[in-house]
């Protein structure tokens, strides 16, 4: 029975071998094509937390000009009401959408925790 666990761990060794590697090839020809776009070798492509803040500041900035809008409409300087709702609704359909992949992230974080050396 050991005997099946062992080449069970050793064939998920090997697929995982395997997917480390074609991971740094793929992460070699990323490289290769920021070079190609002018991204220096001293400067990177953005990282994942570069990328989750600029979400986080595109959902804050949306937010914050819908409730503007609703607030112009409330004080009666503007009329549209229908620009005001539209611009409210893609603005929590925008911080639901990054509450969702952070829960994903942090899901996945903790599977990676659980993970037995």
């Amino acid at each position: 029975m050991s005997n099946g666990f062992s080449s069970l761990i050793q064939a998920d060794l090997a697929s995982l071998t395997s997917a480390a590697q074609n991971m740094a090839n793929s992460s070699q020809q990323t490289i290769a094509a920021a070079s190609q776009y002018g991204v220096q070798d001293g400067q990177s492509a953005a990282s994942f937390s570069q990328t989750m803040q600029g979400a986080i500041n595109n959902v804050n900035t949306q937010d914050v000009d819908a409730g503007q809008k609703m607030a112009d409409v409330d004080a009666g300087k503007s009329d549209d009401l229908v620009g005001a709702m539209l611009s409210s609704q893609e603005a929590s359909l925008s911080f639901s959408m990054l509450m969702q992949v952070r829960n994903k992230v942090m899901g996945g974080l903790d599977e990676l925790i659980k993970l037995p050396l």
